[in-house]
C-alpha cells in the first residue's frame, strides 16, 4: 500500500464518521421537529376552547356593560329630576317657611321678655337681714314686730 492509498482510506474513514454524527444529528433534529410538530398540535387543540371561551366571557361583559349604561342613564334622569324637584320645592315653601320660622323666634323672643336665650338671666335682688340673704319673694311677707 502506498502512501496516496494510506491517505485515501484515512479520507474515507473520517468522511464516514462525518456522514455518521451528521445522520446523528439529522435523527435528533427530526425528533426534535416530530416533538414540536406534536406540542404545537397540542396547544392548538386547547388554545381553540380558550378562545372560544375568552369569545362568550368577552360577548357577556359587553352585554353587562350595556346594562349598566342604561342603568347609569337612569340614575342621571332620576338626579336632574330630583335636583329640579328640590329647586322647585326650595322656591316655593322656602321663603314662606324662613318667615314663619323668623315670626316664630320674634314671638318666642317676645314671650320671653326680650332677654335673649344665650344671655345668662339677671339675678334677683336679694334683701340682707340680720346677716342672712331672704329671696326677693319673701320681702313683703315678712312680720313686723
Amino acid at each position: 500500500m502506498s502512501g496516496g492509498e494510506v491517505a485515501g482510506i484515512l479520507v474515507a474513514v473520517f468522511w464516514a464518521i462525518l456522514v455518521s454524527f451528521l445522520a446523528v444529528a439529522l435523527a435528533r433534529l427530526a425528533q426534535t421537529l416530530r416533538a414540536t410538530t406534536k406540542l404545537v398540535a397540542d396547544v392548538t387543540e386547547q388554545t381553540v376552547p380558550l378562545l372560544a371561551d375568552a369569545s362568550a366571557a368577552v360577548r357577556s361583559a359587553q352585554t353587562q356593560i350595556e346594562r349598566v349604561d342604561a342603568i347609569a342613564s337612569d340614575v342621571q334622569e332620576v338626579t336632574s329630576n330630583a335636583s329640579a324637584l328640590s329647586s322647585t320645592v326650595a322656591s316655593t315653601f322656602g321663603g314662606p317657611l324662613v318667615k314663619v320660622a323668623a315670626f316664630g323666634y320674634g314671638v318666642r323672643r317676645a314671650m320671653s321678655g326680650g332677654r335673649r336665650e344665650d344671655e345668662p338671666a339677671k339675678p334677683t335682688r336679694r334683701t340682707v337681714i340680720v346677716g342672712r340673704t331672704v329671696p326677693s319673694a319673701r320681702r313683703g311677707k315678712r312680720k313686723k314686730d
